[in-house]
């Protein structure tokens, strides 16, 4: 007779996505150190490079030239990590939290994609995504308010 122990587990899952391959991190933050049109033009270099970084668009989402701009760069983001996150075992629920920095991307893709929402009059996704945030985060809210 063996002693096999079942693990318990209390609420719904986690979800940890897998780390960014070390040079896109590193352009990432070289391109971030830069200014003006410099800085947008080096992001764009390393999300053209690295397609599914997700850190890059939420980064070129935030220096993009109008409203529009920024709502597509946040969206391709977004539906890039949605895939990632399926790929990273996701299922649809489950928590994505902003303290595992590997979830950073898709998450600041998503709140990228809210602002941006909201800055093109799109209230009712701008609500969505920001419930979709607190599910997926719940400790969203307060994170949010210590950045402020």
């Amino acid at each position: 007779m063996t002693n096999d122990s079942v693990p318990l587990t209390s609420g719904p899952p986690e979800t940890v996505m897998p780390a960014a391959p070390a040079a896109a991190r590193e352009a990432l933050e070289a391109a971030a150190a830069m200014s003006g049109e410099a800085r947008r033009r080096a992001l764009a270099e390393v999300v053209a490079r690295e397609p599914t970084f997700l850190d890059g668009w939420a980064a070129l989402s935030g220096v993009a030239r109008d409203r529009v701009e920024a709502y597509a760069y946040a969206r391709v983001g977004y539906h890039r990590g949605l895939d990632a996150l399926r790929a990273a075992g996701w299922r649809g629920s489950g928590y994505v939290r902003w303290a595992e920095p590997t979830n950073r991307g898709f998450l600041g893709s998503l709140d990228a994609l809210r602002a941006a929402a909201q800055a093109i009059g799109e209230a009712g996704e701008a609500e969505r995504c920001s419930l979709f945030l607190r599910q997926l985060d719940p400790d969203w809210d307060s994170r949010r308010e210590a950045e402020s």
